[in-house]
């Protein structure tokens, strides 16, 4: 069992979260209402051991401050470490930020298993972040890591955190970087509804997994079977939780409330991810 899409917090942030707003509009967007959680490392294993999630991706925020970015990838080097058979760690930044490449090249270094979750939360994926971002994924695809991006859709209600991404804008980033593990956070935005196309899109997506953070608030449950029937299988996507946002609970109750098969629940709920960062898993 696999949850491949959790934050962590060093103590500091979690306890003093004020401190960290100036100069991070999308920190403060998100986690200024106090009911937004913030946790570390020794919860999170406490919600997985409750849960029985054997493994976590998890990592921190997507900070502009350099000073806060590299506290946070510390923080996660240090948790996947104190925890090294529970969390796989992921490098996370701006990637307008001062040294975003180096600190990439750092974090992976000291043990972290890709990058992610970037995001684009003013801007949406425009092609100057195409450009910033080609340094980092060729790290990664020489490294043999994934990539998590943060998408979402670009119709419906307006929350905290929805970006305003388009799906060509997403389609320009997967066939960008064909050679990348990419993850789409929350489910792609949708993109995979145009596997249905018959030219093209079916091979530019090939390297490209969805994971199902926050799924229970935004599509109802049978976004599992439509998801698995258009993309001929469910070997592409990944339970990501978002926690603490939401708990896994909340997901294996939609997965069953759609019908998904035994067989199909776990690929996703852990085959899947651990064939993705099967070379950064320690055997158990």
């Amino acid at each position: 069992m696999i949850d491949a899409h959790t934050h962590i917090f060093p103590d500091d942030v979690c306890l003093h979260r004020q401190d960290y707003f100036e100069g991070e509009d999308a920190f403060r967007l998100l986690y200024e209402p106090p009911k937004s959680r913030l946790i570390g490392a020794d919860l999170l294993v406490d919600s997985m051991d409750e849960h029985g999630v054997d493994r976590s991706v998890t990592f921190g925020f997507p900070w502009k401050n350099p000073e806060f970015f590299k506290k946070n990838n510390d923080y996660v080097i240090r948790s996947t470490q104190k925890y090294p058979d529970r969390l796989i760690g992921l490098c996370c930044l701006d990637i307008y930020g001062s040294g975003a490449v180096f600190e990439v090249e750092r974090c992976l270094d000291a043990g972290l298993s890709g990058v992610g979750e970037l995001a684009f939360y003013q801007s949406g994926i425009e092609p100057d972040a195409l450009m910033r971002l080609a340094p980092i994924m060729a790290i990664c695809r020489d490294k043999g890591v994934p990539v998590m991006i943060h998408t979402n859709e670009p119709v419906g209600h307006a929350y905290p955190g929805k970006t305003p991404n388009t799906l060509a804008q997403i389609y320009a980033l997967a066939k960008a970087f064909p050679e990348n593990k990419i993850i789409l956070a929350h489910w792609g935005g949708g993109i995979f509804f145009y596997t249905l196309l018959k030219k093209e899109v079916k091979e530019v997506l090939k390297n490209i997994y969805f994971d199902t953070a926050a799924s229970p608030f935004l599509y109802s449950p049978e976004i599992y079977p439509a998801a698995i029937g258009l993309l001929a299988g469910a070997e592409k996507i990944l339970l990501g939780t978002d926690y603490p946002l939401l708990s896994p609970a909340r997901y294996f109750r939609e997965m069953a409330f759609a019908g998904v098969s035994v067989e199909d629940r776990e690929k996703i709920c852990g085959l899947n991810a651990a064939g993705l960062f099967m070379k950064m898993i320690p055997e158990a």
